[in-house]
């Protein structure tokens, strides 16, 4: 079965077909009704749906629904009003290629060159600890998202983004020749690779909850755990373990964040500010993917403004 993308759905259309959900949950209006309140999701994008029909138990995240409905306006947003879902049948025909996000690589090749580059770390402390860290978590990273929300949360983000860092890592550095190479890789290499401890994610990178230790301790106090343990395992100790901790403990640049410390050293410096720019960017490029050209996004609150689509066509003007 054909169906329009969401992508390209506009204000007073009519929908029908197979959406993943990505969000689910019971709500309870103003008059005392309750409702479900649902984000839907293809390859190319989420839209909000509402089913008003309390009687109807929310789908579980990451599952397949089959909705029919019409796309209205509701405070600038588009949401799409459904009158009937259905779960996914055994005689269904999906490809959920077409119902993930996805990374705009491949995950095997994505990975390929992270190894590569942990390979080539000359300093054996270092490299052995990153070639520690990767096996540990060599299952899942394949497919792992890089969050559950907000930036690269598609299929493999998690390589999406350590990738995206990686390779602007390789274009600061000949701009700052007092950069430890070694260290700042490796810092980018292992900076979110407990995320994959963190969250609770199929193999289609839909994020169903946190896990406890998630919740409890987060991906960064995991990620410093498990350096020491690996290190431990390895026999190495001093400097090496100690600035790598302290790369990861201060990633996130301040203690509002998420940081328990803020970035002491260039290396850590510079793994904070990468973070950023690749996370932003991606979020940027997400958001204005939705809108054409001269016109606003609505407001992306993790950035808290709004975005502006240029017209970059009539640059080449004269």
């Amino acid at each position: 079965m054909q169906q329009q993308s969401i992508m390209t759905l506009e204000k007073n259309i009519r929908f029908e077909g197979y959406v993943l959900i990505r969000m689910s949950e019971q709500r309870t209006g103003s008059t005392g009704n309750k409702y479900l309140d649902l984000t839907l999701a293809d390859c190319t994008g989420e839209i909000n749906g509402k089913l008003w029909d309390g009687n109807v138990d929310p789908p579980s995240v990451g599952s397949v629904m089959k909705v029919r409905g019409t796309t209205l306006e509701y405070n600038g947003r588009l949401q799409l009003r459904i009158e009937k879902m259905r779960p996914l049948a055994s005689t269904d025909t999906v490809d959920m290629n077409l119902l993930t996000p996805s990374a705009p690589e491949n995950p095997e090749s994505m990975l390929q060159e992270i190894t590569e580059t942990a390979q080539a770390i000359t300093s054996a402390p270092l490299r052995a600890i990153v070639e520690a860290m990767l096996e540990k978590y060599q299952d899942k990273i394949l497919y792992f998202p890089a969050a559950q929300r907000i930036h690269h949360a598609e299929r493999s983000g998690l390589l999406h983004h350590t990738l995206g860092m990686l390779r602007l890592a390789k274009a600061v550095v000949p701009l700052y020749p007092q950069l430890n190479t070694d260290l700042l890789f490796a810092g980018v290499i292992l900076h979110d690779l407990c995320k994959i401890e963190e969250m609770d994610s199929d193999e289609l990178g839909v994020v169903k909850d946190y896990t406890a230790p998630g919740l409890l301790l987060g991906h960064i106090s995991l990620c410093v755990a498990r350096i020491g343990e690996v290190a431990k395992d390895l026999g190495i100790t001093g400097e090496p373990v100690l600035l790598l901790q302290h790369m990861i403990l201060s990633h996130h640049g301040e203690e509002m964040y998420g940081s328990p410390r803020k970035p002491m050293f260039p290396e850590a410096e510079v793994l904070h500010w990468l973070d950023i720019f690749d996370a932003r960017m991606n979020e940027i490029d997400s958001a204005l993917a939705k809108v054409p050209p001269g016109v606003f996004s609505e407001k992306i609150w993790s950035l808290e403004r709004r975005l502006y689509q240029p017209h970059y066509d009539q640059l080449d003007t004269e």
